[in-house]
């Protein structure tokens, strides 16, 4: 499997890329970023020093900033937002103004899904299979196979692994698609 980059994309030759990744047009990969094998770099996004797992998509005009893991098959639809500066001034950069806070990190678990136009606040970790909703701005910790949706983001269901919604009776939850099945406890779900 070889690695496809557009002619127009520009990758740095210290960005490592796995096996079998496409990077699409105007993309631009810079140093120190990681990108997994099987990956999909849609045209106009950046990875910025980010490090991204294994079959992972970006849809276009996605920036991923140093600070950010995105693990195996997470989904980023188009013009999704990732945050790295909690109160940023143009005049006093973290890098130079450490006293007025740090950079954060984010994670984002394996297949969970970002939605088109949704913002990812930087210190957020958003949970495996869970689907963050278009348009929604997310800050804090998604639960797994949480639904999320609004601004600011609310939690308003649960999603199986396949993205169908589940709906729990009894604690317990069967997906109408792909037949998985899950138990609930709390705010907890795990597949049995």
């Amino acid at each position: 499997m070889t690695i496809t980059i557009h002619k127009t994309a520009e990758v740095s030759i210290n960005a490592k890329i796995g096996k079998g990744t496409k990077i699409w047009q105007n993309a631009q990969i810079a140093d120190n970023s990681e990108i997994g094998e099987n990956c999909v770099i849609g045209h106009n996004c950046a990875v910025f020093g980010a490090k991204i797992g294994d079959g992972v998509k970006l849809e276009s005009n996605v920036d991923v900033w140093r600070g950010v893991l995105l693990e195996d098959f997470v989904f980023v639809g188009p013009s999704a937002v990732f945050t790295n500066d909690l109160n940023p001034r143009a005049k006093y950069p973290k890098k130079d103004f450490s006293q007025y806070g740090q950079w954060l990190s984010t994670l984002i678990k394996e297949g969970a899904t970002i939605g088109a136009n949704a913002t990812i606040v930087c210190g957020t970790v958003v949970g495996k299979w869970a689907f963050i909703a278009a348009g929604a701005v997310v800050k804090g910790e998604v639960p797994d196979y949480a639904l999320m949706a609004g601004v600011p983001a609310k939690q308003i269901g649960w999603m199986c692994e396949c993205a169908s919604k589940l709906v729990f009776k009894n604690g317990m939850a069967a997906c109408k698609i792909c037949g998985r099945k899950y138990i609930k406890s709390g705010n907890v779900i795990n597949e049995s």
